[in-house]
């Protein structure tokens, strides 16, 4: 085994200028969700497949989701397997990356390239996708292909999943195959999600929070705001609102769990506006966005609940009839949620096996915790599947400037390989 091993590791070195052309040229095509504007995963899947075409996996199975937003109408969903020793009835490894990613932002503040054209540097890779989640996705593909380069069959298949809209909620993606396609899971399965961790490779996330993304959206009546009673400043009651909003939830769900980082749960606002275009006028409108992150001990019903109780409050407080109707509306949306369900068991499989990887192969101890959310390990959890998130990151994901670091996608595709075949 160690021979295998050290032969193993050798050949994803050689890889590793292969590794960066590979990233690059995923790079290159923009995989933005319809949700934020683009066109989806389409076009970037097919250079997947194009560059995988002549690779001796067993089997590759495409899943196209139904979009008609999106390029030819469909999300797609590749798995690739590579199978073990004992052929389809070897255990199985999963090991899944997403194609989509987050819109650049900002394009003045990205200093080195542009997003879509990615450039090296200082043993570094630019561009957006670049470290989230072009990273891993490489570094899992060259894992197996180090193994079928050298004839060897590791001790579990490996199922390298590469799927869509992780970045946007995964309706398209692992949910949607989870929903329409059951049989593709087995209670058995490792799971490993390459697409979190910290810049050692030393923090194996086995929990996530319980997620919520509520817009609040206020109704008043928009007025000259030189004559304020003769409307209702719908600005002025969301920003009450949300200010006692914040106040409740951040004083009601105050627990503290040492296994998250940062260990209370949090309620950001992060979005607001309305259709004011000049400072005379008082708005008949306004939104606001909170990102909400809930210790999984506290329940999203119940947190739902109270900004609704609040909102009843708010409007008792504001309440005013104008041409026949009384306002203010207050109306809450949910854009996203995501019940956290148990974390992954600290002495299951998959966390000993990578803990062990890691102090064999790195000479460090990997701990355990849990992080803000969410990532697919979430919906495998959900399943009872022990799932687990590690990679070697320098964090840099929906940031101007994001980039994968070359050494972490080549020492990353050891570790992978490694836990195929420990």
């Amino acid at each position: 085994m160690q021979m295998n091993m050290e032969a193993v590791f050798r050949e994803i070195e050689s890889f590793r200028d292969e590794m960066v052309n590979t990233l690059i040229e995923l790079i290159k095509i923009p995989a933005i969700s319809p949700d934020s504007g683009g066109e989806g995963e389409y076009d970037k899947a097919q250079k997947l497949l194009e560059i995988i075409k002549d690779w001796p996996f067993d089997k590759i199975e495409r899943y196209d989701a139904p979009d008609p937003r999106a390029k030819n109408g469909v999300r797609p969903n590749i798995l690739a397997y590579y199978y073990g020793e004992q052929g389809e009835e070897s255990p199985r490894l999963w090991i899944l990356t997403h194609l989509d990613v987050v819109p650049p932002g900002d394009l003045s503040k990205w200093t080195v390239t542009k997003p879509f054209e990615p450039v090296v540097k200082d043993g570094k890779v630019y561009g957006r996708g670049s470290e989230d989640n072009g990273q891993s996705l490489v570094a899992s593909l060259y894992a197996v292909r180090a193994l079928m380069n050298l004839g060897i069959r590791p001790k579990r298949t490996i199922i390298l999943a590469f799927v869509s809209d992780e970045e946007t909620g995964s309706k398209y993606g692992i949910e949607w195959l989870m929903k329409n396609h059951p049989e593709l899971f087995k209670k058995d399965d490792l799971v490993l999600v390459p697409d979190g961790g910290n810049e050692e490779g030393t923090f194996i996330e086995i929990a996530e929070k319980s997620i919520l993304w509520m817009k609040i959206k206020v109704k008043g009546k928009q007025v000259h705001a030189s004559m304020p009673g003769l409307g209702l400043n719908a600005h002025r009651v969301a920003i009450d609102y949300a200010k006692a909003l914040d106040d409740f939830l951040h004083e009601k769900y105050n627990a503290r769990d040492e296994l998250f980082d940062p260990p209370e749960s949090t309620f950001e606002p992060t979005m607001g506006g309305n259709p004011s275009d000049a400072p005379n006028i008082a708005p008949g409108e306004h939104e606001v966005v909170f990102d909400c992150r809930v210790l999984p001990q506290y329940k999203l019903d119940e947190v739902l609940s109270d900004a609704q109780d609040l909102a009843e409050k708010v409007k008792e407080k504001y309440k005013k009839e104008i041409e026949g109707k009384v306002l203010p509306e207050i109306e809450i949306e949910v854009l996203q949620r995501l019940d956290a369900p148990a974390p992954t068991p600290k002495d299951s499989e998959i966390v000993k096996l990578l803990q062990r990887a890691i102090r064999e192969f790195r000479g460090k101890e990997a701990k355990v915790g849990g992080i803000g959310g969410g990532t697919f390990a979430a919906y495998f959890r959900r399943l009872r599947i022990p799932a687990v998130v590690w990679a070697t990151l320098d964090e840099t994901a929906h940031q101007p400037n994001e980039y994968a670091k070359i050494e972490n996608m080549v020492e990353d595709a050891k570790i992978m390989a490694a836990l195929a075949l420990l």
